[in-house]
């Protein structure tokens, strides 16, 4: 580790650092660190109120894989419930280290209340992008309810722009039938902001997943469904302004999955991708994207 790395300031998930304290799990060497120790799989209960309800098959098995061959590399957190323990966070890990045969798994065992323990496991998941679009829309209107945040403070809490955290408050809004093919993976966030104002939502989606569509054929069919017709062949914008269409769903995109502003100039000779951010947080998640770590 370089002493650059070293005297970064742990800038994304300082909500979360605050509520767990400054975890570094392993050493340079990977030895554990004071605190954490291992403990076994069978003492160990998920939290029933574990905000994440679907774990990926495929991805849970590559991280078993993983686990079988190296180990766990990053501890989960626990706290002590009568002679067992519950998860704090890190719920997928102790799934996998089950399927990899492990009996035991390192721990970091924090004497938490239960509202901060329900906190943690939210913001975590939140934070890890563990969390699909619905799962994570729930996520914050709940820490909204019962915690008494607002989109502003909420967003800084999670690293995320105000506006973010209000458009995916909005998906709420959409049919239980839609929400849930977005829950499954039918459908992308991209389709889902489409759908928000257009009628008959559930029947457009519907022919969103039977076609299978794109965002921009999306968002074309939820317009026609209002009674704006879309453009003919002989009124189409020029190339340019169809690549700038192009442009703008990407920078949807990118900002959807970062929670942040995207802009993309560009020209024939290439041209910048600029992400906003608002907080010294922000700014190192992006860091944190851009490297591949993970936190």
């Amino acid at each position: 580790m370089s002493e650059a790395q070293r005297k970064r300031p742990g800038g994304l998930g300082r909500g979360l650092s605050a509520l767990l304290g400054d975890i570094q799990p392993v050493t340079e060497s990977g030895a554990p660190v004071e605190g954490v120790r291992p403990i076994p799989i069978a003492d160990i209960k998920p939290h029933p109120d574990q905000p994440r309800r679907h774990f990926d098959e495929a991805a849970l098995t590559e991280l078993a894989e993983s686990i079988a061959a190296r180990g766990v590399l990053q501890p989960i957190v626990v706290r002590q419930v009568g002679t067992g323990y519950q998860i704090v966070a890190g719920e997928r890990r102790w799934r996998a280290a089950q399927r990899a045969r492990l009996h035991e798994i390192p721990a970091l065992v924090r004497e938490l209340t239960d509202s901060e323990t329900l906190e943690i496991a939210i913001i975590e998941n939140i934070q890890r992008q563990e969390l699909n679009a619905v799962e994570e829309a729930e996520a914050y209107q709940r820490l909204m309810r019962e915690f008494g945040h607002s989109q502003e403070s909420l967003g800084q809490f999670v690293a995320k722009s105000r506006s973010h955290v209000a458009n995916m408050l909005r998906l709420l809004d959409l049919p239980e039938g839609v929400r849930r093919q977005l829950l499954e993976g039918a459908l992308t966030m991209g389709h889902a902001r489409a759908l928000i104002t257009a009628d008959e939502p559930e029947r457009l989606a519907g022919e969103v997943v039977r076609r299978g569509l794109s965002v921009r054929e999306t968002e074309k069919l939820a317009r026609t469904a209002k009674g704006k017709p879309a453009r003919t062949k002989a009124r189409a914008a020029p190339p340019e302004a169809s690549g700038d269409a192009d442009i703008l769903a990407l920078e949807r995109q990118l900002g959807d999955m970062l929670g942040l502003a995207v802009r993309i100039g560009h020209g024939a000779e290439g041209g910048q991708v600029t992400i906003s951010y608002a907080s010294l947080d922000q700014l190192d998640m992006i860091c944190q994207r851009l490297s591949g770590e993970r936190f």
